[in-house]
């Protein structure tokens, strides 16, 4: 059956969608051809164009003082977003970076920022290349044979952010599952359940277990993440309940699923390219450029939205004032206009201009650990892989924000 555009814009607001690369791709492609700024009315959902070009997603976060993420920071149904904007009214919603704009965007933003400059990462790093090294050895310890997304890359950036944090190892099981089912309500495995007010109470649990930790940091201030939060200060107050939660839910949510994604799904394109998993065992120094092919090919995160503050043309389309726009991600990352062959997995590719990681004022406060765990990963794991292929079916998670492979079947000889 032949694709219309109407239905290819109908597939961004699909979570199934992002669990099937070929329709989703497909999709994006002919949305890119025929209707790069595509108005889609979606049942459920609050209308919205869709930007899938990425010199026009450029053009937009560039543009961020008319461009806003609030009050529709993410794709959600009219019924979660009339949910969502009466809590943010009341003071009690999630507000984490990605639902603010300056200036408090800017101000809260910086709490955290000095945890991630390059400093901080160098001395972070040893701690990387140990745990990287430990999640390599539980492959062997597998016995040859393992679910790598369930098993092994789910693991190794949940111990790494966390351990930023400063979280005991006792509660990393329990971050995981919340994790899970914040990021996965809409996958039938992962959701806490089917109505909005379960979803809203995966919020609500994240929040008490760090208003607790807030305490603690407070009463006791430690040399972590988590105690520079707490103790943070803003026009010489600390930060409110919900703001303080919303910084640790930022932080151990998107700082783990979004590496762990980019892992399974580079180890993925690896197996099914060989040619190249070749050339980069032989060429380690290759391995930068191979890390940034790795996000560029996964696009975990799919989609930001934002809302026009005044009235806008974009490609002769006029936007009106308090339109919504989704940026499509997964889409400007395989735009033919810049990239040469996009759907060619090329661990050498260079430039490599892909917008995983966003443009502008909102561009990801941890890209440069995301790419110091996924380059120390690989780095342990590939002079040790003797053989590697696919033992079962991958499976994508269901979701329209976050998300990757769920199940990656793998069998391997390590060293």
């Amino acid at each position: 059956m032949t694709l219309t555009v109407e239905q290819a814009g109908l597939a961004l607001a699909d979570p199934k969608a992002y669990a099937d690369d070929r329709r989703l791709h497909d999709a994006c492609a002919l949305l890119r051809r025929e209707s790069p700024v595509h108005r889609v009315d979606a049942p459920g959902y609050d209308p919205f164009w869709a930007v899938t070009r990425h010199a026009d997603v450029m053009e937009i976060e560039r543009a961020h003082d008319l461009f806003r993420n609030a009050p529709r920071p993410l794709l959600a149904t009219s019924e979660l977003d009339e949910i969502n904007r009466r809590r943010a009214e009341q003071g009690i919603g999630l507000r984490t970076l990605i639902h603010m704009d300056d200036p408090d965007h800017r101000v809260i933003r910086a709490i955290g920022a000095d945890w991630f400059r390059p400093r901080a990462m160098r001395a972070l790093e040893p701690r990387v290349r140990e745990l990287a090294k430990r999640y390599v050895d539980r492959m062997v310890d597998l016995g040859g044979e393992c679910d790598f997304a369930q098993e092994v890359s789910v693991h190794f950036p949940l111990y790494v952010i966390l351990s930023l944090l400063g979280l005991p190892e006792s509660d990393f099981d329990r971050m995981l599952t919340l994790t899970q089912e914040l990021f996965g309500g809409d996958d039938e495995e992962r959701r806490r359940g089917q109505s909005n007010e379960e979803k809203l109470q995966v919020i609500m649990e994240f929040f008490a277990y760090f208003q607790e930790l807030t305490e603690a940091r407070r009463a006791n201030p430690t040399d972590d993440l988590a105690s520079a939060i707490a103790n943070a200060r803003v026009g010489g107050e600390p930060l409110n309940d919900f703001d303080t939660a919303s910084y640790y839910v930022i932080i151990a949510t998107a700082g783990h699923d979004t590496t762990s994604a980019t892992i399974a799904g580079g180890l993925h394109a690896l197996v099914e390219n060989p040619g190249e998993l070749d050339r980069l065992r032989a060429d380690l120094s290759l391995m930068p450029l191979a890390v940034d092919e790795m996000i560029r090919w996964t696009t975990p995160v799919k989609e930001f939205m934002r809302t026009a503050v005044r009235d806008y043309e974009l490609r002769g389309v006029t936007i009106r004032e308090g339109d919504a726009l989704l940026l499509s991600y997964p889409s400007a990352n395989r735009d033919e206009e810049v990239f040469a062959d996009p759907f060619r997995f090329d661990v050498g590719r260079d430039p490599n201009k892909h917008l995983a990681f966003g443009f502008g004022v909102h561009y990801c406060l941890g890209a440069a650990l995301a790419r110091i765990e996924v380059r120390a990963f690989f780095e342990e794991l590939l002079p040790r892989l003797r053989s590697i292929e696919l033992a079962g079916e991958p499976e994508g998670i269901a979701t329209t924000f976050v998300g990757g492979l769920k199940r990656l079947p793998i069998r391997y000889k390590i060293s």
